[in-house]
Parts: structure tokens; C-alpha cells; sequence
């Protein structure tokens, strides 16, 4: 699984298209063929199975890299740090848990290019603090959101809402909008010698494609049920506890669940803690396509 074994985007024009025509050619697997694929990686280090899974998923690298051309790096090198966070991505996964690998590798791929991006921007440019980046990778999206994607300065209103949807302060938008318009224009052009259009030409939309967005429903539904049918381990006080501490919007407190069931505080943590158990042990039982034992119902 070198990084030196997978296809290069040449230099020059028509290395980029040449690389997606490549990457292409790679299929994708089948659930149960990916799983497998997956458990020779972690059971035995085969790292042809590891290859299969890097080759098979490197056309989700390339659709989020294409999300970050608006920071004027080379497309090349962002797509090439993606791929090194999709290997990170298939040296971690852990099958068994029942999810698809392009779940847990999206995670990887964006916070691989993400700290690309941040390195290749000086310091001084963005800043350092947790609020400064968040604002960094998301003053574009919030701007086309409010239909704001000029060179100029933002509107007094455009600041505000941008601030309180961001969370950070209106001298920091103002600040950061005037760096990046500055030193990476949606209107700069591609090349200065080509007719190839502008930076914000090449900007996809941020949203999910259809086929992303039906994966991760299919995936969140999935989740549901096992924890649905994971519930059924628990009797019905440790169900109860269970629903009212981990899975409610608004927990109830220890207190208010011990004056419920006539048990000291300390009983009732020593409760949740044991159905958490239960049930985290039920979904991986679950995702292993087992059975569930019958319950108990003893308190």
C-alpha cells in the first residue's frame, strides 16, 4: 500500500484528466467484497487487499479534493495528500463494526487535505486558533450561501449573520474575508497565459450528489436499526435508563431517575453503565451477523 504505487497526476495540461481516466478503470467493491477484503488487511497484513481497497476508493478522494480548489494549491498535490489520508483511513478501519469503509475514510481525507491546506498557508495569513480555521475553511460556503462571492468587502448584515453562524467575532470575518480575497481570488485567473476562466469557475457545489446523500441515509438507517434491535438485550429498567440518559435530547438527571425507580444515584450510574455494555457488545454481536440472547428480566 505505497503511496509510490498509486497513479500519479503528471504535470502539464491534461494531467488531471489523464489521472481520472485512470482512477476510473479501478471498480468498486461490493459490500460483502470490500468486508472481506477488509478482514484479510487486518487479519493477516495482505496488503493486495489493502491496495484493492485505497485503488476502489480513490475516486471519493478526488470528488472531495475538487471541493478545495478554491485555495489555490495545486489540484495534484491536494488529491495526493487525500490519498494519503484514504490509506490512513484502511490502515484503521475496523470492519466488524458493521459500516462501509467510504464512511469512515471521508473522515480522513478531508482532515488530510485540511492540514495540507493549513500548512501551505502561512500563519500569518489565517491565524492559529480553533475559531480562525473553522472560519478558514468555511467563509466561502457561507458567503455563497448569502449570495456574497464578490472581491469587496461584506455588507454590515452579511458580516453579522456570517459571525453568528460560524460562531466567531465580526472583526474576524472581516479580517478573513480580506486575506482570502486578497491572496486567493474566486476571480483570479487559473493560469495568467490561458482561457481556462476563473478559480470560482472550477468550485463545485459543496452539497452531497444524490448518491452520497442516499449512502449516508441507507447508513444512518442501518445504524438505527441495529440499535433498535441491540435495545432488546436490556430489561426494561435498564432500557428506560438507558433511552433517558444516552439517547434523549435533554438527559434526565441520576437524581430525578433514582426518586423514579426508589435506588440511590450510584445504582442508577451502575445501571447505565451496564446497558451501555450490553448494547454496545449487541451491535457488534450484530454487525458480526449474530444472534442476540434471550433477556433476562432481572434488575
Amino acid at each position: 500500500m505505497a503511496r509510490s504505487s498509486l497513479p500519479i497526476i503528471a504535470a502539464g495540461d491534461g494531467g488531471l484528466t489523464r489521472y481520472l481516466e485512470e482512477i476510473r478503470r479501478f471498480r468498486m467493491l461490493e459490500p460483502q467484497e470490500e468486508y472481506m477484503l477488509a478482514k484479510r488487511y487486518v487479519e493477516y497484513g495482505d496488503r493486495d487487499a489493502a491496495q484493492q481497497l485505497v485503488t476502489s476508493h480513490l475516486r471519493l478522494v478526488a470528488k472531495i479534493a475538487m471541493g478545495y480548489r478554491g485555495y489555490g494549491l495545486p489540484i495534484g498535490e491536494v488529491i495526493s495528500e487525500g490519498n494519503v489520508g484514504l490509506m490512513q483511513a484502511v490502515k484503521r478501519f475496523e470492519p466488524d463494526k458493521g459500516f462501509r469503509l467510504a464512511t469512515y475514510a471521508m473522515w480522513w481525507i478531508k482532515a488530510a487535505i485540511q492540514e495540507y491546506i493549513l500548512r501551505s498557508w502561512s500563519l500569518v495569513k489565517m491565524g492559529t486558533t480553533a475559531n480562525q480555521k473553522r472560519l478558514f475553511f468555511n467563509l466561502r460556503k457561507a458567503k455563497s450561501q448569502l449570495q456574497a462571492l464578490g472581491d469587496g468587502d461584506l455588507k454590515p448584515d452579511q458580516v453579522e449573520a456570517i459571525a453568528t453562524k460560524l460562531g466567531v467575532t465580526q472583526d474576524d470575518v472581516v479580517s478573513m474575508n480580506r486575506r482570502l480575497s486578497g491572496d486567493a481570488s474566486l476571480n483570479s485567473p487559473l493560469r495568467a497565459d490561458s482561457e481556462s476562466g476563473e478559480w470560482q469557475d472550477w468550485l463545485v457545489d459543496e452539497r452531497d450528489d444524490q448518491e452520497t446523500v442516499m449512502a449516508e441515509s441507507e447508513e444512518l438507517d442501518h445504524r438505527r436499526a441495529m440499535l433498535k434491535q441491540a435495545l432488546a438485550v436490556l430489561n426494561e429498567r435498564e432500557k428506560r435508563i438507558f433511552e433517558a440518559r444516552r439517547l434523549a435530547e435533554d438527559p434526565v438527571t441520576l437524581e430525578d431517575l433514582s426518586a423514579e425507580f426508589g435506588v440511590s444515584r450510584e445504582r442508577v450510574r451502575q445501571i447505565e453503565v451496564r446497558a451501555f455494555e450490553k448494547v454496545q457488545s449487541a451491535v457488534q454481536t450484530l454487525s458480526r451477523g449474530g444472534t442476540l440472547p434471550r433477556v433476562i428480566d432481572a434488575g
